[in-house]
Order: C-alpha cells, then sequence, then structure tokens
C-alpha cells in the first residue's frame, strides 16, 4: 500500500513528537510529498499542510492533543472537503487510495515548499485580523484564495510559466 510522508517543520515536531517517524517506510503515493507546519488563531493550533508537488494547501483548524489519533482521518476528510470546495470533483475513495496510509517524517528542508508556506502564512496572518477570531472566519474560503494565488512553475520567466495549486492539482489527480 502506497504511503504518503509528511514533512514536519521543527515547531510542529516538538508538538506531536508521538507521530514522527525517523524513517519513510513504503512507497510514496500519488501526491507526493507534502510540508506542514503550525500556526495560531486564538491561541488554537491550526496546521498549514502544503503539496511540495503543487503547492496545494489544506489547513487544519483547532488540532488538540486528543486528536493526534485520528489526524489521518481529519487530514483525509479536509483535504477532500477542499478539493470539493475548489472544483476538484472526485470521490473519497480515489482521494483515499491516492494517499494512502500517512507518515509523519522530520523536515526535509524543502526551501520552495517552506518559502511558500511562509507566504501563505503571512496572508493568513493578515486575514486573520481582517476576519477576528477563528470561528468567523472561513477557512475553506480562505484556503480556496491561497490556492488560487499563481506561482511561478520553473523555467523561463514567463507569462506561460505561472500558474496555479488548483490548476496544477487538477492535472495530478484528474490527469
Amino acid at each position: 500500500m502506497p504511503s504518503t510522508n509528511i514533512h514536519l517543520t521543527k515547531k510542529l515536531e516538538k508538538l506531536v513528537k508521538k507521530l514522527v517517524s525517523k524513517q519513510p517506510e513504503g512507497s510514496d503515493a500519488l501526491l507526493g510529498n507534502w510540508n506542514a507546519t503550525v500556526f495560531y488563531v486564538d491561541r488554537k493550533k491550526c496546521w498549514l499542510i502544503t503539496n511540495a508537488i503543487t503547492k496545494y494547501n489544506v489547513v487544519l483548524t483547532d488540532i488538540k492533543a486528543s486528536n493526534l489519533k485520528n489526524i489521518e482521518h481529519i487530514f483525509k476528510n479536509a483535504l477532500y472537503g477542499q478539493l470539493v470546495y475548489d472544483g476538484i470533483i472526485t470521490d473519497f475513495e480515489t482521494i483515499n487510495a491516492a494517499i494512502g496510509s500517512l507518515q509523519f517524517l522530520p523536515t526535509n528542508n524543502d526551501r520552495s515548499t517552506l518559502g511558500f508556506q511562509n507566504h501563505s502564512l503571512e496572508a493568513l496572518d493578515w486575514w486573520k485580523y481582517q476576519y477576528g477570531g477563528l470561528d468567523n472566519m472561513a477557512i475553506k474560503e480562505l484556503t480556496h484564495r491561497l490556492n488560487t494565488s499563481p506561482f511561478h512553475k520553473g523555467g523561463r520567466r514567463g507569462r506561460n510559466n505561472y500558474t496555479d495549486a488548483i490548476k496544477e492539482m487538477k492535472v495530478l489527480l484528474l490527469g
């Protein structure tokens, strides 16, 4: 069975020590590696999880220590809900098979993805003050805004080399 690797920032790794594996086991799943970091809204822990290939973001809100035993289920449901919100229509079983099991690993120092996450955290920080508390924030809408932000996908600088995370995830999932 394939497994999806989620590399944690050192800050998040300290909070979820029990989940962290030292060595990846099994093969990479269709969606490749993800990177996760923690941020706070109203003193509640939230996770920003970003796909390294597509730069697609998923936000998990109000994650407590008691949620960690169900984190795989929480992540898959949040990813599926965000995909549906973003107009990437597929069934849950396709997503479940594409992800497989989750492995939480120490940071891989993927500078591109970590830099992209830092930029996304700045936007979330600005929206946090605009909307007030976590209860007032439309998380799927804010994550959709992050996923529609254009980024350069490599190669020469030009209009054709810019894309957004939703387009890239559609290509990866739907072909």
